[in-house]
């Protein structure tokens, strides 16, 4: 089992052209921790914007009246992935994980793999 820091870490080794990541609550909009990043990416800026997508979401498949779970979410930029791993392990409810991938060097079934694996070894 892996704790956050050992999760963040993880995640930018093993997944091709990760430029940062963050495990965010959506209750609160707070990154519990950050990897990567920088002065184009402001990932605490990041985290909370992206809270409010997944409330979004939630509330239009409420109105929908869809009975089922998101898995992830995926932006795509002109030059990026942002994808967005809403987590379901125990501990974990009301939380996300988000990664931020470089469109030209990266694999994005891998990366939906490797967040899935890295999802199933953390522990809060």
């Amino acid at each position: 089992m892996a704790n956050v820091e050992v999760s963040l870490k993880e995640t930018m080794a093993s997944i091709e052209g990760a430029l940062g990541v963050a495990l965010v609550d959506y209750t609160s909009g707070m990154a519990l921790g950050t990897l990567g990043g920088g002065k184009d990416l402001d990932l605490l800026v990041a985290a909370a914007g992206n809270t409010d997508v997944i409330r979004a979401k939630n509330r239009t498949m409420e109105m929908l009246g869809l009975q089922d779970d998101i898995e992830d979410l995926l932006i795509t930029l002109g030059s990026q992935y942002h994808l967005i791993r809403l987590l379901k392990g125990r501990g974990t409810t009301g939380l996300f994980l988000y990664v931020v991938l470089d469109k030209r060097n990266s694999n994005l079934a891998m990366a939906r793999h490797q967040l899935k694996r890295i999802e199933e070894a953390l522990e809060l």
